[in-house]
């Protein structure tokens, strides 16, 4: 992999890595700073639906940080497409159901990442 596929990677792993962390530890709290819209007395009841999103973000980042072990090209190169398209379908979904900026902030980077990978 080129040093720019490794550093969307890297940066997509991070954002997942930082969704899981918020929504596992943070929902209760800094969630209603970031969703204001979002009524305050449903942050404690969604809590634990919020930590089990929290964890699969957190099982994106795993996979993605995976791909820099794997010493093989072409099975770093396909898990890497595998775990890369997960998060650009998950940001496409969430910005048609929820938010246009969940695709900027989700799945643009990963369909960085899908380019390149191919482009390399």
């Amino acid at each position: 992999m080129t040093i720019t596929v490794k550093i969307l990677i890297g940066l997509v792993a991070l954002l997942h890595l930082y969704f899981m962390w918020f929504e596992m530890f943070s929902w209760t709290s800094r969630g209603r700073k970031i969703f204001r819209n979002f009524p305050a007395e449903l942050f404690e009841p969604t809590k634990p639906l919020a930590a089990n999103q929290g964890l699969y973000n957190g099982f994106l980042a795993a996979g993605l940080l995976w791909t820099f072990f794997i010493e093989d090209v072409v099975w770093s190169r396909n898990i890497s497409l595998f775990f890369l398209s997960c998060v650009a379908i998950a940001g496409i979904y969430g910005a048609l159901s929820a938010s246009k900026k969940i695709f900027f902030v989700q799945a643009l980077p990963a369909l960085l990442g899908i380019v390149f990978l191919f482009v390399q």
